[in-house]
């Protein structure tokens, strides 16, 4: 399953949906299953539920295998990855009971709140890989950063540990985990708004990355990902001056803006995608406009 997981990564665009709320702030199944129906459409074969930018650090660890679930019955042949973190118990849970699901593996998001040395992290990712069957991703970033010498330990130890996903934005460190790992690992680039640093990542030896925006505009997102393997240059600056920088302005306007600005722009594209929870907050109405008037042209046709 690990391995069939892996494949399945490196072969194309990623994304993660954000997860629905309803007017009291509760996981809203309907239209989030209509919303993953709509993404897995498109040309992604991985999703990837109650991850980051799904606010999985706004959810309960019980509310995440309900989510989990409603991906897969809307997902149909998509494959659905789950978010997993906190503290190393609970992410153990959190992997038992998503695996229960069905999910086909979990991105292992940085634990909580404390910096940790190697050794810490070697044995809270190890103790997470040996508690599944399923494939582990790590997401190197802020506190929880591998390096290449503790990521080869663990990948000598934990056969199910298939994936990498970088956040950090260190290229000079993610160059010599692929140049030691080689094809042991798939790699995933994490940054923020992943596309304005795609052109970086794949030359330093990442096989794809996660569009967040692909929440929204999946046809742009796509667009994007083929012109980028194709080495398309002009069409990659096109969309990147068109709409990425764009983007990037409004979300760099809060802290936070890096999920609410996508999920602003699912309940612009007709989606009943809910407010964000807190900490974060949502765009102001200025900024939605702003986002309103991006988006369309590449407004969802809706179904007659």
């Amino acid at each position: 399953m690990a391995q069939a997981l892996k494949t399945a990564l490196g072969s194309g665009l990623l994304s993660f949906p954000v997860t629905h709320f309803d007017g009291e702030g509760a996981f809203a199944a309907d239209s989030y299953q209509s919303h993953v129906e709509w993404l897995a459409g498109y040309d992604a074969p991985v999703l990837f539920a109650a991850g980051g930018t799904g606010e999985f650090f706004s959810l309960t660890p019980a509310e995440i295998p309900t989510i989990v679930r409603a991906a897969i019955e809307a997902a149909g042949d998509t494959t659905i990855v789950s978010g997993c973190g906190y503290g190393t118990e609970i992410a153990v849970e959190i992997a038992r009971s998503v695996e229960k699901v069905g999910a086909k593996g979990i991105l292992l998001l940085p634990h909580y709140l404390i910096d940790a040395p190697q050794e810490g992290l070697y044995r809270h990712v190890k103790a997470v890989c040996q508690a599944t069957d399923m494939g582990v991703m790590v997401y190197n970033r802020d506190n929880a950063v591998l390096t290449a010498d503790t990521l080869a330990r663990l990948c000598d130890e934990c056969p199910n540990l298939i994936g990498f996903k970088d956040g950090t934005g260190d290229i000079g460190l993610v160059r010599q985990i692929t140049a030691k790992m080689g094809d042991r690992l798939t790699y995933l680039g994490g940054m923020p708004t992943a596309e304005l640093f795609a052109e970086a990542y794949l030359g330093a030896g990442f096989t794809t990355y996660s569009s967040a925006v692909f929440n929204f505009v999946p046809g742009l997102a796509v667009e994007f990902y083929t012109a980028l393997r194709a080495n398309d240059r002009a069409t990659c600056e096109r969309i990147l001056n068109e709409f990425f920088y764009p983007f990037m302005a409004i979300r760099n306007r809060q802290k936070g803006y890096a999920v609410s600005a996508i999920k602003a722009g699912v309940r612009l594209q007709g989606f009943n995608a809910g407010k964000v929870r807190p900490p974060i907050t949502d765009l102001n109405p200025e900024e939605e406009r702003m986002l309103d008037a991006l988006i369309e042209p590449h407004r969802r046709k809706k179904a007659a």
